[in-house]
């Protein structure tokens, strides 16, 4: 009987090239706009090469993760700091973790959440930085508080969450092929931002959005942060 053949080989790491991307794109990105690493299914030594390019280029990056346990795992395995962000839906059973593993938090989307961060925050001794998430879309599917509740949950998170730092927007969008049908979706967090302030909410001064496929045209509309993977890390 043949032998079985064993796991194919893995590719090698693309490190070099995802130093040269990480340089150029921040060589494209204005001055004041933040590069957060969309890290979901990186290994760590990628998302290390990104950070070490961007500190080269004194421009320090952020990493972003969807999910709790896997960041756990890869910020064990990354030897070295960063800024880490939660991008992906949280569950309220996992806030304790999320306030334990992250230095902000970008999907908040409900008092009920807020809630519970506010209290594992309080018992951590811990004030944690977060971002209003917007459905600016109105999808049904999508996770993110709808525009017209976007005020109410930002003045109780500012009134009633003293260990949460309210720090501005993250909007998604919908899922399309052109960039360009974004840009309502960005538009729109940036006004609602900015009434936000008229409100007297918080100087907010962060508007996360824009990713691989559509950043520049969320630099366009105001974005002050973009959440890029493919372009920095290469195809998954």
């Amino acid at each position: 009987m043949p032998a079985m053949a064993g796991p194919a080989p893995h590719a090698p790491l693309d490190l070099d090239g995802i130093r040269r991307r990480t340089s150029a794109l921040l060589a494209e990105l204005p001055p004041g706009v933040e590069l957060l690493l969309a890290a979901k299914t990186r290994a760590p030594e990628e998302v290390r090469a990104a950070l070490e390019a961007a500190d080269a280029a004194g421009r320090p990056a952020r990493v972003g993760h969807n999910y709790v346990q896997e960041a756990e795992r890869m910020r064990a395995g990354l030897g070295r700091p960063a800024p880490w962000h939660l991008i992906g839906h949280l569950q309220r059973n996992k806030a304790k973790k999320a306030v334990e593993l992250f230095d902000q938090l970008e999907s908040l989307d409900s008092q009920r959440l807020a809630d519970a961060l506010q209290a594992a925050a309080a018992a951590a001794g811990k004030t944690l930085a977060v971002l209003l998430e917007v459905n600016s879309a109105g999808e049904a599917q999508k996770d993110g508080a709808l525009p017209a509740d976007v005020p109410a949950l930002a003045r109780h998170v500012r009134e009633r969450c003293p260990r949460l730092a309210l720090q501005g927007l993250m909007t998604m969008g919908p899922l399309v092929d052109e960039a360009e049908a974004l840009r309502p979706s960005f538009r729109l967090a940036r006004e609602l931002r900015d009434e936000l302030r008229q409100r007297g909410l918080g100087a907010l001064p962060t508007l996360s959005m824009g990713m691989s496929s559509s950043f520049r045209v969320a630099l366009e509309e105001g974005a002050t942060r973009v959440r890029l993977g493919t372009l920095v890390f290469g195809p998954r």
